[in-house]
């Protein structure tokens, strides 16, 4: 889990993604209260980094369910990204994160 968190390439199951908006939206919140309150303004560097990996994570779940990373940009399909479930198989992206159809499963012994 978070292997490449930064990264656009692949594809991450729900489980990640749930974990990686609240991570996200929590660093963001924190950032921004940090700032608004006198803090020290070097909590601005956390804001593109999170930015970067939220846009990120994004992607890698538009493509767990067969979507180019550009679906993000849908006004709420973030909505759809953390309830939808992973598209079966290997796509164009990579193979399903849970293994899934990807012709791994344990083959039916023949007696």
């Amino acid at each position: 889990m978070f292997k490449k968190p930064f990264s656009t390439k692949g594809r991450i199951r729900r489980t990640e993604y749930f974990l990686s908006f609240f991570v996200y939206a929590a660093v963001i919140v924190f950032a921004i209260m940090a700032v608004f309150s006198g803090g020290s303004p070097a909590w601005l560097l956390a804001v593109p980094a999170m930015l970067w990996f939220g846009i990120a994570q994004n992607a890698k779940r538009c493509h767990d369910l067969g979507n180019s990373g550009w679906y993000q940009f849908i006004p709420f399909y973030v909505l759809w990204l953390l309830f939808a479930g992973s598209q079966p198989g290997i796509n164009k992206y990579g193979p399903n994160p849970k293994g899934v159809g990807n012709g791994f499963e344990n083959p039916v012994a023949v007696a």
